[in-house]
This record gives structure tokens, C-alpha cells and sequence, in this order.
């Protein structure tokens, strides 16, 4: 019977946290540029009314 190699399931829990933790940075930068776009679009609005 074949040994388990640990190791690699180490190594492959390992990559997925990082992946999933990336693409959480990535998703969190993406949302706060789409406010501060949006804060920015509606000071310009309220700029050219005043």
C-alpha cells in the first residue's frame, strides 16, 4: 500500500488559502475604488449644480 505524501496536501491547502486570500485582497480593492469613483462622480454633480 502507497504511503500518504502529507507534505503535498500541505503544500496544496497552502496554495488554496493564499489564492482565496488574494482574491479576497483583490475584491476588497476593486469595491473601495468603485466608492471613492462613485464619491468622486457625485461631489462633481453637486459642484456643477451649486
Amino acid at each position: 500500500m502507497a504511503k500518504p505524501n502529507y507534505s503535498f496536501e500541505k503544500r496544496q491547502k497552502e496554495i488554496a488559502k493564499k489564492k482565496k486570500k488574494e482574491e479576497k485582497r483583490l475584491s476588497k480593492m476593486t469595491k473601495k475604488a468603485e466608492e471613492e469613483q462613485g464619491s468622486l462622480t457625485n461631489n462633481e454633480d453637486t459642484n456643477i449644480d451649486s
